[in-house]
């Protein structure tokens, strides 16, 4: 297992187990370590010790700054990786440190100075709007880009933004229209994109500031694990293509919201936010209603329901090795290398035969290249049935 996902594990140690602070200051290092995957980023063994010692209480957030600057700073020895495992560690850092203090400037200079204080010491551009327009080549939308605010309106618009939010009332609102509002809201700051870099790790720790001053208790876990989820959500709520026949898709950040203030569980893949997804990703699921046998609507697809499976799943319906690989791959995309690692199985032919193949026979794991067995980036990931067997794992 990594060292990476051994931090995870820690990180739930310690939020079922720790007192109070540790709990707080755990919470705080999962979201912000998750975040970095929005641009693809990893954080150091280095960085993760140092975690675990703010963690604990050994040292305080500022001296955990300090360290990780003073680590940069004094290493000898170069990796090609060490300015994104720079810029992931220093950043985590820093959301760390914001996201365990409760103040929280709601203003369009706050949202500037936010930017600022999350990557200090990484790009020399931080808290400046930029000064020219952007165009960024999405896979969701087949390599075309969102249109972006201009950058001379940048400021007025952001002003413009918080002050119609500032009046705004929420009192009478039902659930989902408060949802809606929310989505609307934070999809409108998001698509100023204000900044040269790092937009959406700004915009997250915003919307989770706000979110708690206004009086919400959030489950953070969905910003640490889908934050990229969380990206191209914000993308497709921003995109629209008449000649494509695509048009503004909010409903996919809406389910974020949805799971995240509501509890609701929405399965968080990025697959289903493509503008054409294949069959199999066509029709985003509800895990809770899809695992009782509900039929399954998706409104912003071609509005057809799609029904629930076959045969549905029940506790006594998937095998021990099943239920084992299933739990293991969870929401990730793993390799038979990968997987082997985690449960600890050094024998391939065996895994395959015992795990591998029954699970993608019974409809619970699949190949990111089906048509191609032997593909040298192939990974395995699960179904919607293997997600829904995994609501159970869960649940038991």
């Amino acid at each position: 297992m990594s060292d990476y996902k051994q931090l995870y594990l820690d990180f739930d140690q310690y939020l079922r187990q720790g007192e109070p602070a540790q709990k707080d200051r755990a919470e705080a290092w999962r979201i912000a370590i998750g975040l970095q995957a929005v641009d693809g980023l990893k954080t150091s063994e280095y960085l993760q010790q140092t975690a675990r010692k703010n963690i604990e209480g050994d040292i305080t957030i500022d001296e955990a700054r300090e360290l990780i600057k003073s680590y940069y700073l004094s290493k000898k020895q170069r990796n090609p990786d060490d300015e994104e495992k720079k810029e992931a560690d220093t950043v985590s850092a820093n959301i760390t440190k914001i996201l365990s203090s409760n103040t929280f400037d709601f203003s369009a200079g706050g949202i500037v100075s936010l930017h600022r204080r999350i990557f200090t010491g990484v790009f020399n551009h931080a808290g400046k709007l930029r000064d020219y327009d952007i165009a960024k080549k999405e896979w969701v939308l087949e390599g075309d880009s969102v249109s972006y605010l201009n950058w001379e309106d940048l400021h007025r618009a952001l002003e413009y933004d918080i002050e119609q939010e500032r009046s705004f009332n929420y009192r009478g609102l039902s659930q989902d229209e408060m949802i809606a509002h929310i989505t609307q809201f934070v999809s409108g700051i998001w698509q100023i994109h204000a900044f040269c870099e790092g937009n959406t790790r700004t915009t997250a720790v915003f919307t989770i500031q706000y979110l708690r001053s206004i009086g919400f208790n959030i489950d953070n876990d969905l910003f640490a694990n889908h934050s990229w989820y969380f990206r191209n959500a914000l993308v497709r709520a921003n995109y629209r293509n008449a000649v494509k026949g695509v048009d503004y898709s909010p409903i996919y950040l809406e389910r974020f919201f949805r799971n995240l203030l509501l509890g609701e569980q929405w399965d968080l893949r990025n697959r289903y936010l493509h503008i054409h997804p294949t069959q199999e990703w066509g029709v985003q699921p509800n895990l809770a209603r899809a695992a009782n046998g509900e039929t399954i609507q998706d409104n912003n697809a071609s509005g057809t329901p799609q029904a629930p499976p076959k045969h549905p799943l029940s506790w006594g319906s998937a095998t021990r090795n099943q239920k084992i690989l299933v739990d293991a791959i969870k929401e990730d995309e793993l390799s038979v290398t990968e997987l082997l690692a985690i449960l600890g199985l050094k024998d391939r032919k065996n895994f395959v035969t015992l795990y591998l193949n029954p699970a993608i026979n019974s409809g619970l794991v699949q190949a990111l290249y089906p048509d191609k067995p032997r593909h040298p980036r192939q990974k395995y990931c699960l179904t919607t049935r293997g997600m829904m067997l995994l609501q159970m794992l869960k649940d038991r």
